[in-house]
């Protein structure tokens, strides 16, 4: 098999110029480029990232991490990542970082410091773990989704403007019995977006005069755990809600699950609002608040791309809007339907 020797030699450039032909990287001229590459396809020349590293400096490679794979936003973002990188003509690392856990300071601690890549894109990483100062002491380009660091470039998504907007739905609607679905109290197991998801319900909750009646129930971030949590908060009617929030579509479509094999009628009885958009949410008629993750995967390598050739960059960051998305799963209370029985009513 011909290797970049004998194509630079065919072409009558050196080997340092084929190789810029041929991936795109640095200066040549388009006369070059032509001769280059008809000598690459004559000789069924088939590059070999190694050696093209030895040359340009770069693996053609890239390092992602993200908190989960099985959770439908980040596997959506990192279809995203996959195919904006497949156009690049890079490689994928993909470092699966549950948070709280051995494996994930593994991966920072040593698998990241062999620095197999040319830049990384960090989801949901952990601010108060320091873990930003971590990415950036591997002297790669660093991209981040979702998360509020300035000096990096980043993809930024309000988290806590998420659930504040799903809860004044409900509050507009005429609810004040809104249970919060999903996540860890504690952060453990709950990636930093989760975490702000929980402030920005709770918080809205306090403004609107109803603190004493905010409840987080936690469940793992999927739809059974969404089902379970559902069951046990919609099993007592004494202090049932006539509101859920899901801390994602996953929760809240489990949510919907649970209400009705209770005999609980969606949204008559109770009104469901999750986040995400996902595949399902038309399915179910799920409101919901709507993001773009594979958009936001294809945002975040331009951006890297953008920063491993101009060195010398300054930070850039792209606001990711959600857009508010009514389908049936919600609705105005009712008195005569609400799911509070027992002569109890929401307080007005």
């Amino acid at each position: 098999m011909a290797g970049i020797a004998e194509v630079a030699r065919l072409a009558g450039v050196s080997q340092a110029t084929a190789s810029r032909a041929l991936t795109g990287r640095g200066y040549v001229s388009a006369a070059t480029r032509t001769r280059v590459i008809e000598a690459a396809t004559a000789l069924q020349y088939v590059a070999s990232s190694t050696a093209a590293s030895l040359v340009t400096g770069r693996m053609q490679n890239i390092g992602v991490i993200v908190p989960t794979i099985g959770r439908w936003f980040f596997s959506e973002v990192l279809e995203g990542i996959h195919e904006a990188l497949l156009e690049q003509r890079y490689d994928l690392s993909l470092y699966d970082a549950e948070p709280e856990t051995a494996a994930r300071d593994t991966i920072f601690a040593q698998l990241l410091a062999r620095k197999r890549f040319d830049g990384l894109i960090a989801a949901g990483i952990e601010p108060e773990h320091r873990e930003l100062d971590r990415l950036l002491s591997f002297g790669k380009p660093v991209v981040t989704i979702g998360s509020p660091e300035a000096e990096v470039s980043g993809i930024t998504i309000d988290n806590r403007d998420l659930t504040r907007r799903a809860t004044e739905h409900l509050l507009e609607l005429g609810h004040e019995r809104i249970v919060l679905l999903g996540g860890h109290p504690g952060g453990r197991e709950t990636s930093f977006g989760d975490q702000e998801r929980v402030r920005g319900y709770t918080d809205t909750m306090r403004s609107a005069g109803l603190g004493a009646e905010a409840r987080h129930i936690p469940s793992t971030v999927s739809m059974p755990g969404g089902y379970a949590a559902a069951a046990q908060v919609l099993g007592d009617s004494r202090v049932r809600p006539t509101a859920i929030v899901g801390i994602c579509d996953e929760v809240a479509i489990g949510a919907i699950i649970a209400a009705r094999r209770m005999g609980i009628m969606v949204p008559a009885d109770l009104s469901v609002v999750g986040i995400d958009d996902h595949e399902n949410a038309e399915m179910f008629s799920l409101t919901t608040l709507a993001q773009r993750p594979r958009e936001q995967g294809h945002a975040a390598v331009a951006l890297l791309m953008r920063h491993i050739s101009e060195s010398d960059a300054p930070p850039e960051r792209i606001f990711e809007p959600a857009t508010l998305i009514v389908r049936s799963s919600t609705a105005p209370i009712s008195r005569e339907h609400s799911a509070v029985i027992a002569g109890i009513s929401p307080r007005r």
